[in-house]
C-alpha cells in the first residue's frame, strides 16, 4: 500500500520477506514429518511381515503392521493439539496407574486362585488403572500451568495471561479516542490485533472513497502511536477463524476461544458479543458514563447556539457534547444564560438535558449589560416604553418538557 497510511518495510505489522521465509520453513518441516511417517509405515509392515505375530502369514501379517501404524498416526494427530501440561500430567498418571497395577499383580500371583482368575484380575487391573491414571493425569495436568516455577518467582516483567488480552476492533482505531485512554493508563497491558482486523483497516485506507481512505489512514496512525507507548504491548495475532466470512463473526469467535475481551465502538458487535457472554469494552459507553451527573433543580450556565423545534426553545451544548434544550431561550441565541435543570433523559445517543431560564439571574445579566452600554434596561419580560419594568405575571414553565415533542437531532451534525 502506497501513501502516508502504508507501513514501512521491516515493521512488525508488514514484513513480507519474513512471512515468506516462515512459510518456507513450515513447508520444509511438514515434508520432514511425512517422510518420518512413511518410514514408520514401512517399518511396521516389514516387521510384522517378517516376525509373523499370532501365526499370521503374508498379507495378513502386513495388514496387521499397517493397522498398527495407522493407530500410531491417529494418536500422533490427536496429541499434536494437546497442551504440554496435559501431556505431562497424562504421562505421570499413566506411570502411576501401571505401578498400582503391578502391585495388584504381585498380590494376586501369591493367592491360590486358579490361573484364569489370576489372569483376569491382572489384565483388568492393568487396563482399568492405566486408563484412570491417563485420563485423570490429563485433566489435572492442565492445572499445572497456573503453578509458578522456581525460575519465575523473581521475573522482572510480569507474564500477561491470555485471558487478560483485549482484542481491538477496527472501529476503535478509526475513532481514535483509545489513544487518550491508553495514555492515561486506564487501558494497558496487552492488546491483541488480529490479522483480519488489520487487513480490514488496510482495505479502508486503500478505498477509492476519499472519506473512507482518510478514516483508514487515521486508524493506521492511531495504531502507530499506540505501538510507541511504553507499557502497552500490541500483539499481531495470526490466528484465523475458518467458517466465518465477516470480520465481526471472526472477532467474536476468536474472543470466545481465547477468553479475551473485545474493545469496540460497534453497536451491533457489542450486542452480539454480550448475547454470547463475551466481555466487551465499549468506548461510547465509557464516554457516556463519564459525563457529569446533572439533577433537576441544579443551575448551570450555557451558550444558546440555535433554535429548537418548538417556538420558544433554544438549544445549547455542554463541553462533552450533551444537548441542552432550554425553554424560553429562542430569543437569546448567541448569548450565555443561566438556566435551571428541569429533567434529564437518557437516549440511545446519550443524555439530553431539559431546562428553563433562571429568571433572577437572567434579569440581572440584562440590567448589567444595559448599564454597561448606557442604554435603557428592558426586562426580558417586557416594558412600558418609559423605562419602567412591567411586572406582569408570567406563567411558570412546566417542570418537565415532554421529550417526544423535542427533536434532538434536527440535522445530521447536531451532536
Amino acid at each position: 500500500m502506497n501513501g502516508p497510511g502504508s507501513m514501512q518495510a521491516g515493521s512488525p505489522l508488514s514484513d513480507s520477506s519474513l512471512s515468506r521465509s516462515k512459510m518456507r520453513g513450515l513447508h520444509g518441516r511438514e515434508w520432514d514429518f511425512w517422510v518420518i511417517r512413511l518410514a514408520l509405515f514401512g517399518a511396521s509392515v516389514a516387521l510384522c511381515f517378517a516376525l509373523r505375530p499370532f501365526n499370521l502369514h503374508g498379507l495378513t501379517a502386513a495388514g496387521l503392521g499397517f493397522f498398527i501404524a495407522m493407530v500410531i498416526l491417529l494418536a500422533e494427530l490427536r496429541l499434536r493439539h494437546a497442551e504440554i501440561s496435559g501431556l505431562v500430567g497424562g504421562a505421570i498418571g499413566l506411570v502411576l496407574g501401571l505401578l498400582a497395577s503391578l502391585l495388584i499383580t504381585l498380590v494376586v500371583s501369591r493367592t491360590s486362585e486358579p490361573e484364569p482368575a489370576k489372569s483376569f484380575f491382572e489384565f483388568a487391573s492393568l487396563l482399568s488403572l492405566s486408563y484412570l491414571g491417563l485420563v485423570i493425569g490429563i485433566r489435572r495436568g492442565r492445572d499445572m500451568r497456573h503453578i509458578p516455577s522456581p525460575g519465575q518467582v523473581n521475573v522482572a516483567e510480569p507474564v500477561v495471561a491470555p485471558s487478560l488480552m483485549k482484542l481491538v476492533d477496527t472501529s476503535v482505531l478509526i475513532d481514535g479516542r483509545i489513544v487518550d485512554i491508553c495514555e492515561t493508563h486506564f487501558l494497558d497491558g496487552s492488546l491483541g490485533l488480529p490479522r483480519f482486523v488489520l487487513h480490514e483497516l488496510q482495505m479502508v485506507a486503500d478505498s477509492s472513497d476519499s472519506l473512507k481512505r482518510q478514516r483508514g489512514r487515521r486508524g493506521l496512525e492511531v495504531l502507530q502511536r499506540m505501538q510507541k507507548m511504553p507499557g502497552l504491548e500490541i500483539r499481531v495475532l495470526d490466528d484465523d477463524v475458518t467458517g466465518h466470512a465477516g470480520v465481526d463473526q471472526k472477532l467474536v469467535e476468536l474472543a470466545r476461544r481465547t477468553g479475551s475481551k473485545i474493545v469496540t465502538n460497534d453497536y451491533n458487535l457489542n450486542k452480539v458479543a454480550r448475547v454470547q457472554n463475551i466481555p466487551v469494552l465499549n468506548i461510547n459507553e465509557l464516554a457516556n458514563a463519564l459525563k457529569p451527573a446533572v439533577l433537576p433543580g441544579e443551575s448551570m450556565r450555557v451558550l444558546i447556539l440555535r433554535e429548537g423545534k418548538e417556538s420558544t426553545q433554544g438549544v445549547a451544548y455542554l463541553d462533552d457534547g450533551t444537548m441542552v434544550v432550554v425553554d424560553g431561550a429562542r430569543r437569546l441565541i448567541n448569548r450565555t444564560v443561566d438556566i435551571l435543570v428541569t429533567s434529564v433523559h437518557q437516549t440511545p445517543a446519550g443524555k439530553m438535558i431539559f431546562g428553563r431560564l433562571d429568571e433572577r439571574a437572567d434579569s440581572g445579566s440584562v440590567r448589567a449589560a444595559a448599564s454597561a452600554t448606557g442604554t435603557r434596561a428592558e426586562s426580558p419580560i417586557g416594558g412600558n416604553g418609559n423605562g419602567h419594568t412591567l411586572r406582569q405575571p408570567r406563567p411558570e414553565p412546566s417542570a418537565a418538557i415532554d421529550p417526544p415533542t423535542v427533536n434532538p437531532y434536527p440535522d445530521s451534525d447536531a451532536v
